[in-house]
């Protein structure tokens, strides 16, 4: 068993003084494999110090200073892509071949955006009689949590570097493999001693007491709407910038002139893709009322063709939920669900036949739901598809816009013009045209309760920069 009772502070791996210990569970079998510290207010002072130490010589860095840096951890983060895969799967049950191609990648990935970015970034310009300039914020703060861990952990470390910030990062407390990991590989790279720290804890006390740091110039979280508005609550003293990506209930608008079953069967592998733990998955399914069967037809075949299983086996496409919360929380909204009349036409609650340990859930599917229904409306986190029924265009647009959340839209037709007409009217921060589904120059963020702020390319550079007007430069 491994124990994390230690945590990366000023450079070095400083042991934890806390006596309240997590243990990590293998969601796949049950079992622990890991303890964590748990750390404290305390904890994060010292971090906070050493990022704040460490700023004043990080921030004057020059550009090619900054890109040497990220360029090293590129290096060093290909050499622990294996690593890193295994980590995840044994942690939070993703299976192997999507650590392989999507989780762990995907870390280094935001790396080398970052760092092409930064090449070509544009921090003076004049405007007039002025010179506006955009310096580093500061202190960062990083939450994160465990559904994508090094792609959540990386989009907010990689620009926060390139634009000379100082970072103290709480990682989920249940995914500490990999941010053990993360930051080895950026103790190796020889990232610049407090320039990042790392604590490991929970919310309610690390979490919180980054939030509300005086000395902390912004704090951004990945996490859950209700997390979010804790965060900014607790920022609030201070007025410090809060960049939040929240919770999401996304719409994938399938078009009368779709390539139809190909889309369904799309949409539906979208929606269980990571066990429905994605923020953007697509999970409600709008589809013409006269081709609403066929679509039935389609996913229900999709999921019981949908291979659920050891998540270390290539020939597994899901393995389990993360979690023992989230095992209970899926299986109860599926329950409420058909507690409510909503129509199941594959799944259901508890484990698929031949599993008797680990929490595994089936991929489930309603149909001819209504978009006011709790299933339709409530973000499940899990692979739960809703089927929604629409009449014409206009309906589903407004079918689609009708939820509490913004974080993704996904839309299939046969005319790329009418995609983009219909993408045009989404509420949503990113929109997602025929299938394309990634692009991490684009921004990812959310509208109404999926937060504020964007993430990835350029777009992931602004939050970590004020910007000084200096009038009279010329």
């Amino acid at each position: 068993m491994k124990h994390y009772n230690k945590f990366y502070i000023n450079g070095t791996w400083v042991p934890s003084d806390s006596t309240s210990i997590k243990e990590v569970i293998n969601p796949t079998t049950q079992e622990v494999i890991a303890q964590v510290s748990l750390g404290s207010k305390s904890d994060v002072d010292q971090a906070v110090i050493a990022a704040r130490n460490a700023f004043a010589s990080w921030s004057q860095t020059s550009r090619e200073e900054r890109l040497a840096v990220l360029d090293r951890i590129i290096e060093v983060y290909k050499t622990r892509l294996e690593d890193m895969a295994q980590a995840i799967t044994s942690e939070m049950g993703a299976a192997i071949s999507m650590s392989r191609s999507a989780q762990s990648p995907i870390g280094m990935l935001h790396f080398i955006t970052a760092r092409d970015v930064l090449a070509d970034f544009s921090f003076e310009n004049e405007q007039g009689g002025s010179h506006i300039v955009k310096e580093p914020i500061g202190v960062c703060g990083f939450i994160t949590p465990w559904n994508w861990p090094m792609n959540q952990i990386a989009c907010k470390v990689a620009p926060a570097l390139a634009c000379g910030c100082t970072i103290v990062l709480k990682p989920s407390e249940m995914t500490p493999l990999s941010a053990q990991l993360f930051a080895e590989i950026l103790h190796e790279a020889g990232v610049p001693t407090g320039v990042f720290n790392m604590v490991y804890g929970d919310g309610p006390e690390v979490g919180s007491a980054i939030s509300s740091h005086p000395d902390i110039d912004m704090v951004s979280l990945t996490g859950s709407t209700r997390a979010g508005v804790q965060v900014s609550k607790a920022a609030a003293d201070n007025i410090k910038r809060v960049s939040l990506e929240l919770g999401g209930k996304s719409p994938f608008v399938i078009l009368d002139d779709a390539d139809f079953e190909g889309a369904v069967r799309w949409g539906a592998k979208q929606c269980f893709r990571n066990v429905g733990q994605s923020c953007n998955a697509p999970t409600r399914m709008l589809v013409p009322a006269a081709l609403h069967d066929q679509a039935v037809q389609v996913v229900k075949e999709t999921a019981l063709n949908t291979r659920v299983g050891d998540p270390r086996s290539e020939e597994t496409d899901i393995g389990p939920l993360s979690n023992a919360l989230q095992f209970d929380k899926v299986n109860g909204m599926i329950q409420s669900a058909i507690d409510a009349g909503n129509e199941l036409i594959v799944g259901g609650t508890g484990r698929p036949d031949g599993l008797d340990k680990g929490y595994f859930i089936r991929p489930t599917a309603f149909a001819n739901v209504r978009n006011d229904s709790t299933i339709a409306q409530e973000e499940v986190f899990g692979p739960v598809l809703t089927i929604i029924p629409y009449s014409n265009e206009e309906e589903a647009i407004q079918i689609a816009n009708d939820t509490p959340y913004g974080l993704a839209a996904y839309i299939e037709s046969g005319s790329l013009e009418r995609a983009r007409s219909v993408a045009r009217k989404m509420r949503a921060g990113t929109v997602y045209l025929n299938r394309n589904d990634f692009d991490p120059r684009a921004p990812f963020g959310g509208y109404k309760q999926s937060g504020n702020g964007r993430e990835w390319g350029e777009f992931g550079f602004h939050d970590f920069l004020e910007i000084k007007g200096i009038v009279g430069y010329q």
